[in-house]
């Protein structure tokens, strides 16, 4: 289905054309100025300078040609327009017609997707959006890359693209042999630190999660002080990555404890992935990406490490090359990272990647996507999109901490906000206790989602557990609030028509044409769903998605104020208010679904 803007656009590149002028001077915009037009039009101030005209008069051309058309309009559609305005000195001032208005919202309220159109025909979609470590507990730094990638993909799929999810784990890296060390220290006589050890090991790990969880960070604080420890981890890591049975062995024990505890983690945010791999599965293209890069002469020892130049005489500062192997053998995150490019390629193929990380590694993804280019393991035209957010601050404007200063866990955010929005729901006793619990969990998901999705992805922000959890507002409970409030006005009609023996009026009715400037705001704010969802997922932009559901609940809440729905007496106007309403709810509760949560039934 078309966007209502492009609708106007057709209508006007087609009255510049039959007035003799390029059709392309026929672009349309929002007006800045609602109090004089709702649309506008300034193709006439270009067109003058080509045509040798004063733009009043092309502008004057082409409104009147413009009503010419709207008189012989086709009777299946009404009249476009109902003011057409040739303003000083050569804008074209654009009302849309109710009757258009309501016509165009009824098309949308028969589509499946209300008139996003499949734009991806299954065009193939990588987002790079979890980056967990394995042997931790998910923390608040993992929280922005796991929702903004969701959104993403949702995103995608809702336009036909085929969006493939992947957690890509951080399991190969030196917080592996942090953890083999330490537990060498430790438990000495594990059959892993054997070396006449010759029997199978055991297939039960020798530690529990929540030992697992206290080993890293106590041997990630050693390695600070305790440089021979960390040689030895740095060792340990090596050999693992060489495939030492003992470590691979103590490897699959901590694979085995941590993966259902960060799946669990990520489906109490309702973050799913289609892909649950870590850097271990580049693994087996290594060797062939670092051979394949020395023979072709891309690849050359520089200080005992293997390195891709990447700096281009464009750049604006020197840009340092890629290290693909360090002296001592080891691969690095930029190796497993365009190991990982590799299995992709021959896997899926996909038109674009989508990496979601903070923008400390915006070095980092320069030098893998001008080694993959360079080596030519991604096709010239394959876009590579490294999407760096912000940081999550709390109000001090410093990085969000604990009160001790620590790094809060996510499952303890998570409660905390949940906890905030039960008790704003039992002051107002609305529901039992029971109810209240289920109902928080909901909205604070939201909560905590909106108030991190409605910011621009590359912006810091403070996170203020009080404002998002407000019921008021631009927050995620308000937009909740305006679900839930349309779902008791529908129910109410229900039970209403159900009394007088009538048929749903959504069935029986149509979208009418606007009786007020309220409600042609509404259906206005409405009409631009497809554009704002396109936009959204095209600019990697889901504050605009929030933007847009705060401005249509704000829409309704000024309709719902000034229109008495269930008391209006003309059954057929009331029936085109429930017809209304019931576009919104639905536009609404898409549009949370994409940015990854939902409503409740009652607040």
């Amino acid at each position: 289905m078309k966007k209502i803007l492009d609708c106007i656009a057709e209508e006007m590149r087609a009255a510049f054309a039959a007035c003799g002028y390029a059709a392309d001077y026929g672009k349309v915009t929002l007006s800045n100025r609602p109090d004089l037009c709702e649309y506008q039009c300034n193709g006439a101030m270009a067109a003058a300078k080509a045509y040798k005209k004063k733009p009043i008069e092309i502008a004057g051309e082409v409104t009147a040609c413009l009503k010419q058309r709207e008189a012989r309009q086709d009777a299946d559609c009404p009249p476009m327009f109902s003011d057409l305005q040739a303003v000083m000195p050569g804008f074209i001032n654009l009302r849309l017609s109710e009757a258009y208005l309501a016509y165009y919202l009824e098309q949308m309220r028969r589509e499946e997707k209300l008139g996003a159109e499949d734009i991806g025909r299954g065009t193939t979609v990588i987002v790079d959006y979890g980056g967990a470590n394995v042997a931790k507990p998910l923390h608040v730094g993992h929280l922005r890359p796991a929702i903004i990638g969701e959104c993403i993909k949702r995103m995608g799929n809702f336009l036909g693209y085929h969006m493939i999810g992947d957690v890509h784990l951080g399991d190969w890296g030196l917080q592996m042999g942090l953890i083999i060390e330490e537990l060498r220290d430790r438990k000495p006589d594990l059959p892993y630190f054997d070396e006449s050890f010759a029997g199978e090991y055991p297939g039960e790990a020798p530690f529990t999660i929540g030992e697992l969880e206290e080993i890293y960070p106590a041997a990630s604080a050693r390695s600070k002080t305790d440089e021979a420890f960390k040689d030895r981890a740095h060792e340990a890591t090596r050999r693992l990555q060489e495939g030492y049975p003992p470590f691979v062995a103590i490897w699959k024990h901590i694979m085995a404890l941590s993966l259902p505890d960060l799946k669990k983690n990520y489906d109490n945010l309702e973050v799913y992935f289609d892909l649950w791999k870590g850097e271990s599965d580049s693994k087996p293209y290594i060797a062939e990406l670092i051979e394949d890069l020395q023979q072709r002469g891309l690849a050359y020892t520089s200080e005992g490490a293997l390195v891709v130049d990447i700096a281009e005489p464009s750049d604006p500062k020197e840009l340092p090359p890629c290290i693909i192997r360090k002296s001592d053998g080891a691969a690095l995150y930029a190796t497993s990272d365009l190991g990982t490019i590799l299995e992709r390629e021959r896997l899926y193929a996909p038109s674009e990647y989508i990496y979601i990380t903070d923008k400390r590694q915006e070095l980092h993804f320069i030098q893998v996507f001008r080694v993959a280019k360079k080596a030519g393991y991604v096709k010239p035209e394959t876009k590579l999109v490294h999407l760096m957010f912000g940081t999550m601050n709390g109000k001090d404007g410093k990085p969000f901490k604990t009160r001790d200063g620590g790094v809060m866990r996510l499952e303890y955010l998570v409660q905390e906000i949940n906890d905030k929005v039960y008790e704003r729901i039992m002051e107002n006793r609305t529901m039992d206790e029971e109810e209240a619990r289920k109902a928080s969990r909901i909205i604070g998901l939201a909560a905590l989602k909106y108030g991190d999705l409605s910011n621009q992805v590359s912006k810091d922000y403070v996170f203020d557990i009080d404002r998002f959890t407000s019921f008021e507002g631009n927050t995620g409970p308000y937009i909740l609030y305006t679900i839930v409030r349309i779902k008791s006005i529908l129910a109410r009609y229900a039970e209403l028509q159900s009394g007088k023996g009538g048929p749903a009026a959504e069935k029986q009715e149509q979208i009418r044409p606007a009786g007020s400037a309220e409600e042609k705001a509404l259906m206005r704010k409405l009409s631009a769903f497809n554009d704002v969802v396109e936009t959204a997922f095209l600019e990697n932009a889901p504050h605009r998605l929030c933007q847009f559901i705060y401005e249509l609940s704000d829409a309704f809440g000024s309709f719902y104020n000034t229109t008495m729905i269930l008391k209006e007496e003309d059954a057929k106007k009331q029936a085109g208010y429930i017809a209304l309403i019931t576009l919104v709810k639905r536009v609404l509760e898409t549009c949370i679904g994409l940015l990854g949560f939902s409503a409740p039934e009652r607040m």
